[in-house]
């Protein structure tokens, strides 16, 4: 038998009152009555096992058997259109992105579901993107990565996890709002191998997902990190200046992951998966555990708060992807 400290029973205790305490009516006084599966609309072994397993984790403690689905392809498109289609009785759930839930909708003509197929409940995290940089560019800020860009016209390159991923939108927003950069785009079908080429120096920079990867290279000498993209600097990197303090107060973007269910599920089954959601994120070995890897935990989200932010990236992603044509109108 396991043992656990005086802290942690009385932690377990308190979460199991708050859970007692919210509100059950109408569908959901069985609710849930059978097992929930999170669908990861991506293969195992990326973010979105770093995310979505730690939150089934906590549920399957608090709130019922939980378990994991993985639906990959298209982008994650094929996971997320599966979601749309199922029955919304709060047994099928995704784990969406800025990229699932806004930049698909936007730049595909036919992803096999829509933004209105579903109601946001929770963001579990935020994460920012980074510049990151090979040593032997003469760059130890943006201002200075900008300076070099217009003295050597072409001769920079950037790697991104492909087309119309968020950070090929951002670097598309950083070239524009530093006055047009000649700066070459190189997609890769994920950021793995992109990070590989900017180590060996055959590219210049890298617009990747802040990661604990990317920090141990850098403390290494074998990259730099130069910027990230968040509104603040991230508590588990506080080092690392943000593009606002680096004179670019619009290089805004923030890749957060949450919890969607298909758009006619209950208001009482959406509400007490946010609540008891907002139990098990209040956990602090949790957040230490999503810390750890470079993101940003949300312990203070909800159906209404994560939607503005969904609306709030929509409006900032939009334009950029109709000045770059990959809009699908």
């Amino acid at each position: 038998m396991p043992s656990y400290s005086r802290r942690q029973v009385v932690h377990v205790l308190s979460g199991a009152a708050a859970l007692a305490a919210i509100p059950r009516s109408g569908q959901t006084a069985d609710y849930p009555s059978r097992p929930i599966r999170l669908v990861l609309p991506y293969g195992a072994g990326g973010a979105g096992d770093q995310i979505g397993r730690p939150w089934v984790d906590k549920m399957s403690a608090l709130l019922g058997p939980t378990f994991v689905e993985y639906i990959g392809g298209a982008g994650g498109a094929i996971g997320t259109a599966a979601v749309a289609r199922e029955e919304p009785d709060g047994y099928s759930l995704l784990l969406g992105n800025g990229s699932t839930q806004v930049i698909i909708p936007l730049t595909s003509s036919n992803p096999g579901y829509s933004v209105g197929d579903f109601r946001a409940i929770y963001r579990l995290i935020n994460s920012a993107l980074v510049f990151a940089v090979h040593p032997s560019v003469p760059a130890a800020n943006l201002r200075e990565l900008i300076a070099y860009a217009k003295a050597n016209p072409g001769k920079l390159s950037y790697g991104t996890p492909g087309i119309a991923t968020g950070n090929h939108l951002v670097g598309k927003s950083f070239k524009q709002q530093a006055g047009g950069l000649d700066i070459v785009h190189v997609p890769y079908r994920g950021i793995a191998q992109a990070t590989n080429d900017l180590v060996s120096g055959q590219i210049s920079l890298v617009i990747g997902v802040m990661s604990v990867q990317l920090q141990q290279l850098s403390q290494a000498g074998k990259i730099r990190l130069l910027a990230v993209t968040t509104e603040r600097r991230l508590s588990g990197a506080p080092d690392i200046p943000t593009a606002v303090e680096s004179g670019m107060p619009d290089l805004r973007y923030e890749g957060w992951f949450g919890i969607f269910a298909p758009k006619l599920t209950d208001d009482a089954i959406i509400d007490r998966i946010a609540q008891t959601t907002r139990l098990a994120m209040a956990d602090p070995a949790l957040q230490a555990s999503y810390r750890a890897q470079g993101m940003e935990p949300d312990s203070d989200s909800s159906p209404d708060k994560f939607q503005r932010i969904i609306d709030a990236t929509t409006a900032s992603l939009a334009p950029v992807i109709r000045s770059i044509g990959l809009s699908k109108s």
